[in-house]
């Protein structure tokens, strides 16, 4: 039987313990650390947090963390409302929004990882820089060849409105791409649901005149076609939005125009 092991400089290793003295009501955050600058492997270090003097939610915990016990500790985080998608990270297993999961909504020890199968900068910060160039090879803005009203803007009906409920919502988080095993083996060709669920609100934008060139850039056994549905994103989205459902219209729309 073969065995397959991490090479010896990705093995996590064990780290330094932090404890909370004189603390009666206390949880333990378990967190990835790595520095690759520092050449050491990566390891998990443990921080007791007082609950009784820190917030409600995981990013509070973090950010009590940084502020008070370890200042190398280094996350992502803007908003603390889910709107910016900064903090997003793996947590207890999975993917999620640390300033929206509250800390008694998991159970035991809470274990933080920087989200997975993206390159890790630092500790909990994953490098967005392919997510991202996969982003803007969608061109995610409206295209138009008709001349603009005069004074006016592009007018939508209510119901032409309402078909991008569900779309425009999305942060570009990456939780569900992350969560996808489809985009861990192919991400190199595969968009991934965020960003074929933000192709699909263009093609359903009403004021949008590049449908078919949106059509013929995603028409690729790779780009479109490695989604298997495995609503594994659908199960991820901290905003409860549904990728794979996008993702089967784009394939209808494709199957459509060849009939």
């Amino acid at each position: 039987m073969a065995e397959f092991l991490l090479p010896k400089n990705s093995r996590v290793t064990k780290g330094k313990e932090h404890k909370a003295p004189g603390a009666t009501r206390i949880r333990k955050f378990k967190i990835y650390r790595y520095d690759p600058d520092s050449g050491a492997n990566p390891r998990y270090d443990s921080y007791e947090v007082d609950l009784d003097h820190c917030g409600p939610m995981v990013l509070d915990a973090l950010i009590k963390i940084k502020s008070e016990i370890d200042p190398t500790l280094t996350f992502r985080r803007s908003c603390r409302e889910g709107i910016c998608g900064s903090c997003s990270m793996n947590i207890d297993g999975k993917n999620g929004l640390a300033c929206t999961t509250a800390i008694e909504d998991v159970k035991g020890e809470i274990r933080i990882t920087p989200l997975p199968h993206m390159e890790v900068i630092k500790d909990l910060v994953p490098d967005f820089t392919h997510f991202y160039a996969q982003y803007a090879s969608i061109k995610p803005w409206l295209q138009t060849v008709s001349t603009t009203p005069a004074g006016k803007e592009r007018l939508q009906s209510p119901k032409e409105r309402e078909k991008l409920d569900g779309l425009y919502e999305c942060i570009l988080c990456a939780c569900c791409s992350t969560s996808c095993p489809s985009y861990w083996w192919n991400s190199d060709r595969f968009l991934g649901p965020a960003i074929l669920l933000q192709a699909y609100r263009w093609l359903a934008d009403s004021r949008d005149e590049m449908t078919g060139e949106r059509l013929d850039n995603l028409e690729d056994p790779f780009r479109l076609y490695r989604c298997h549905t495995i609503m594994n994103c659908a199960n991820a989205c901290p905003k409860g939005l549904n990728p794979a459902k996008a993702i089967a219209e784009i394939k209808k729309m494709e199957a459509e125009r060849t009939v």
